[in-house]
């Protein structure tokens, strides 16, 4: 998985990046970036307006996301390429349009365009520092003012951003055997599986911990096969959803998070001040899957999760064990919620305009439409706003972080 993903010639790292092969939240809509730059601010007014505000995009793909806040940030047009990810404008259908596509702002929020305060002498754009961490080359069109890194800095006082970063940190999988839990080999070439070692004690040790069996009436592996590749499904660009994996075949395999945890972990205790905040589809420990989820991505098709390059190999995260790694190394209690609540408490709303606004401003209305259809998209529980939000606050509450959310109603 790791040399298919990253390494010489891997999906992550040639070709024309992923949104050329699936869509994520951050490619179907400037929702995402419009509701972040909120976030953003918030987060800058807690930490009283430092001379530097990092934003640090881990897993960037070719930059779409910190094209878009960095075009928030400075009121300028931004150039998105594949993405979609178009700059919101005065009446354009991409701008969060009041009251279909956004609530007013919590206390303390504020407005982006707003000049420097009192406490703040310099405005936003010229104290942000928006760095992207991605294996592939940098892109030629990509804006001079976004930094390009292999490695996450060190040192980071702001916020740190993984849209679906986690789901390709490579992982182990394992299968049950009556011997106890073994590994997993596949051959890179078909995707075809066979049975390898017996799980060391770490491993064990977490499977333990974080996935246990469920009494499965399924008869364990024996001999040296396990399964063929996944079926391919699907027939169009495909939105990497919780609920998009191919039925699994039967058999009990399961996958090992404890590379995600300790990636999590890693990126989190990198930041001085600030916030962490993974977008995500994922699973808790009382619902784990039981066969798993490998799939595989490739040119807008759900395909077998063959590990050759030429396609996404990806797993769901276990969205409890990587919150609890973080929180171990940051010290303050994370918070767990679906995308869905995430953007609504940052004010997105995809409810219909007034019918009385086609009267007054037929054009008004259809945009104002097109703009609550896009928050409907990102905020679909059955869709992308399943996705998990994990926010981890280091050195300030979660509160100021996100004023517009309730803490007590977190499921973490």
């Amino acid at each position: 998985m790791e040399r298919a993903l990253y390494g010489p010639g891997g999906f992550f790292v040639s070709g024309a990046g992923p949104a050329a092969h699936f869509r994520t939240s951050v490619h179907a809509s400037p929702v995402l970036s419009s509701c972040l730059l909120r976030l953003l601010n918030s987060l800058d007014r807690a930490l009283d307006h430092p001379p530097r505000l990092d934003v640090v995009d881990v897993g960037a793909g070719r930059g779409e996301l910190l094209r878009a806040l960095l075009a928030g940030v400075s009121g300028e047009p931004a150039r998105s390429g594949r993405s979609g990810l178009i700059p919101p404008r005065a009446g354009s259908p991409e701008t969060l349009t009041a009251p279909a596509a956004a609530r007013p702002l919590p206390s303390g929020l504020g407005s982006l365009s707003a000049g420097p305060s009192p406490a703040a002498p310099l405005p936003l754009a010229d104290r942000v520092r928006l760095t992207a961490v991605e294996k592939a080359p940098r892109p030629d069109d990509l804006p001079a003012e976004i930094h390009w890194a292999d490695e996450i800095p060190d040192r980071i006082t702001g916020l740190l951003l993984a849209t679906e970063w986690l789901d390709n940190v490579p992982l182990d999988l394992a299968g049950d055997t009556p011997e106890g839990w073994r590994y997993l080999l596949v051959d890179p070439t078909t995707g075809e599986e066979s049975v390898g070692d017996l799980v060391d004690a770490a491993d064990t040790d977490w499977l333990d911990r974080w996935w246990p069996l469920t009494g499965s009436d399924d008869a364990g592996l024996t001999g040296s096969g396990f399964r063929a590749a996944r079926p391919a499904e699907g027939s169009s660009l495909t939105a990497r959803s919780r609920s998009g994996c191919p039925e699994p075949p039967t058999g009990a395999r399961v996958e090992i998070g404890r590379t995600r945890d300790k990636a999590w972990a890693d990126a989190v205790q990198r930041i001085e001040k600030g916030c962490a905040l993974a977008v995500d589809y994922g699973h808790l420990r009382d619902g784990r899957p039981v066969d798993g989820t490998l799939t595989g991505y490739r040119g807008g098709r759900q395909v077998s999760p063959v590990p050759d390059g030429s396609g996404d190999v990806t797993a769901h995260v276990a969205m409890d064990s990587v919150a609890a790694a973080g929180e171990r190394v940051a010290g303050c209690a994370y918070t767990l919620i679906t995308q869905r609540e995430g953007l609504r408490a940052l004010g997105a709303d995809g409810g219909r305009p007034p019918r009385s606004l086609a009267a007054q401003d037929p054009a008004g209305y259809v945009r104002a439409l097109a703009a609550a259809s896009a928050v409907a998209e990102l905020t679909d529980p059955a869709g992308l706003g399943g996705h998990w939000w994990l926010l981890q606050p280091v050195g300030v509450p979660v509160t100021q972080v996100m004023p517009g959310w309730d803490p007590c109603a977190c499921p973490g």
